[in-house]
Order: C-alpha cells, then structure tokens, then sequence
C-alpha cells in the first residue's frame, strides 16, 4: 500500500471535483468540515471512514482514485488500482448489472443505497454496501466520470 498521498495539479482538481460534485447532486457533504485547503482537503479524502473511488470518461474506464480504505478492500496498491478498468472490480456476471447501474447514474446524477459483490486483487470478494455512485460533473455541465462511497459488509 501506498505510504504517501498521491498528488499533483490533476489529481488535486479530480479531487476537488469529486467533493463538489457529491454535494451539488446529493445535497449532502461526503466529508464532515470540508477542508478548503487542497493539502487538507488531500489528507482528509485519503483517511475518509468510508472507501472513495473515481473512474474516468475512457471508453473502457480506468479508475484514477481510491482513497487508503479503498486500496486496502481491493487489495492493491495506488499504481496498480489506477491501472484497472472500472468494469473489473466486479465479477463478470455481475457487471451487466453494473453497467444498469452506471447508466441510471448517467440520467440521474447519483444513485444511492446500491450494494453489490467486488472482486479484490487476490480474488477474494466482497459486498459493498451503503454505496452511493454519482456523475463527476462540473457547475457547468462539463463530465468527466463517476466515483462512488462505500463500506464493505463485515
């Protein structure tokens, strides 16, 4: 795992984006005291109670994010994760009801109280619960993917 937060000035908007993004569609703030201060702002996404990731608008997306938790569930370290399709974090029979899922966001902006079995690195699955998945979507209508925040059942 990651001993260091990943970070430059792409990365550091994503960021930005995924907070603001969160409470634009959903009304509600992913993290308590939201740090205006992008270091701040860094640390306090990386160490959330609750696993956060990011996928891009690639045909076949890549996640570009997984907070320490999320890291930790898949079993991967930052570099590996940020080289993994989205659609391959849930197994293959799952995935078309992933897609459903992935499009409902599309039209709506967020989905939330989704669960649904994962698939960590070394195979072994698990549930996420309590899931809520929305649009990486700009103010001004500009897209540019989707993330989700979660717990993993125990």
């Amino acid at each position: 795992m990651p001993s260091s937060l990943p970070s430059d000035a792409v990365a550091d908007e994503r960021l930005r984006l995924l907070v603001e993004s969160y409470h634009r569609l959903t009304g509600k703030h992913l993290l308590e005291g939201v740090p205006v201060d992008i270091a701040a702002l860094r640390i306090a996404v990386w160490n959330a109670p609750r696993a956060i990731v990011a996928h891009g608008t690639e045909d076949d997306p890549l996640f570009f994010y997984g907070n320490r938790l999320a890291l930790q569930l898949f079993e991967m370290s930052f570099a590996e994760f940020t080289q993994l399709p989205s659609r391959l974090s849930a197994e293959p029979l799952a995935q078309e009801a992933r897609e459903k899922l992935l499009a409902k966001v599309t039209q709506q902006g967020y989905v939330d109280n989704y669960s649904g079995l994962r698939i960590a690195g070394s195979g072994r699955r698990f549930m996420i619960t309590d899931c809520t998945v929305w649009n990486l979507a700009e103010e001004q209508g500009g897209y540019h993917g989707q993330a989700a925040v979660f717990v993993a059942a125990p």
